[in-house]
């Protein structure tokens, strides 16, 4: 049997322990220390935004920006239906009602004209919008910040999967009001799990401080005037992070590689369709995702995992998911047939051409 390939596998820059040893030895084991502080100035100075927030998780850092923006009970935000539902948990954890946005061919991502439409139509208009970047690809976020704006509506990045994409010189997770990444074991980037809020909006970034360190009030003693939360990332998966952070942009090029190996060896199958990539666009390529026309994607899986090769299909959308089915949506079937055709394909950062190309003749020949 040939060795695991995983979908994307954590890869290790080779100073992450070297970092864990001087957190261990300085005892700072806990949500305070250098490398919390380090690792939020690594996520400023490469994606230049203004201000930043290591917390557990990327959902964590969703909550945080629903939280800080007053979002509450009964209120609707918008998100994106073709997403991972850590986009849309943290709207129920304020108790406000997901309203299902579809996805437009050009990027996979949320649908500006489907978004527009909806805000014009509306009777209730929302109070913010969580926008993912789908699979490290960015989505058409200039149109999408201006019809926002055009609207009265916040507007949460969840680049999540996204971290080093950019469109027009600008890093994914810094046109908005609020920005999360995702540190999660498969990420581009991981700590093993962790995430990071960021915003040009100072006094919310300390707000959501102090919400995620259980919104203690600046007394010597506990002293509470609201609650809050647990959120606030551990020293050692900072460490984690700061190694991590040194190689980010040789992870985006290795995935941008792999996924023009799979366009090499698949260019000649004209039923399958990659995600494609905006104009003016820089895509991590985390996941290199495809569509099959005709072919049944499990059957493509099966064939995958009889070599011990990892894959998955592409998500399936928010609004046909049974916990949303009387959640509001707006739609134009995109998403839906692209779950119907999809696949991700194995993208780990270890992987060779030699690796892509055995895959690729897996691939053929179940077609």
């Amino acid at each position: 049997m040939n060795k695991r390939i995983f979908l994307s596998a954590p890869h290790m820059s080779g100073n992450e322990l070297k970092y864990i040893e001087k957190v261990f030895e300085s005892n700072y084991i806990a949500p305070l220390g250098e490398y919390v502080n380090k690792f939020e100035d690594s996520i400023k100075d490469y994606t230049s935004c203004e201000n930043a927030l290591a917390v557990t998780s990327g959902t964590a850092a969703i909550h945080l920006a629903l939280r800080v923006l007053g979002i509450g009970a009964g209120d609707d935000v918008l998100a994106s239906t073709f997403t991972f539902i850590g986009s849309v948990n943290a709207i129920l954890y304020q108790g406000a009602n997901p309203v299902f946005i579809d996805s437009d061919k050009e990027s996979w991502n949320l649908s500006p004209i489907l978004l527009n439409k909806y805000l014009c139509e509306c009777e209730k208009k929302p109070k913010a919008l969580v926008i993912t970047h789908l699979y490290g690809q960015c989505a058409e976020i200039e149109k999408i910040v201006d019809i926002c704006r055009l609207h009265g509506v916040y507007l949460i990045e969840d680049a999540a999967e996204s971290l080093g994409a950019i469109y027009k010189g600008k890093h994914t997770g810094t046109f908005g009001d609020f920005g999360i990444y995702s540190f999660n074991g498969n990420k581009i980037l991981t700590t093993s799990g962790g995430g990071m809020l960021v915003s040009s909006n100072k006094d919310w970034i300390e707000k959501a401080k102090f919400y995620s360190t259980q919104a203690k009030e600046p007394f010597i003693h506990y002293e509470h005037l609201e609650y809050g939360y647990n959120y606030r990332m551990s020293n050692v998966l900072a460490a984690i992070g700061v190694g991590q952070m040194e190689v980010i942009e040789d992870r985006v090029l290795k995935k941008r590689e792999i996924f023009e190996w799979y366009k090499e060896f698949l260019s000649d199958i004209e039923e399958i369709t990659f995600m494609p990539e905006l104009e003016n666009s820089r895509g991590n390529r985390w996941l290199t995702a495809l569509t099959f026309e005709k072919a049944d994607y499990n059957k493509v899986m099966k064939a995958l995992e009889e070599v011990n090769v990892e894959s998955r299909p592409l998500w399936k959308p928010m609004h046909m998911q049974k916990l949303f089915e009387n959640s509001k949506s707006y739609l134009d079937g995109t998403s839906e047939e692209l779950f119907k055709k999809g696949l991700c394909v194995a993208s780990s950062t270890t992987m060779t051409k030699d690796d892509v190309k055995m895959i690729c003749e897996v691939i053929k020949k179940v077609l």
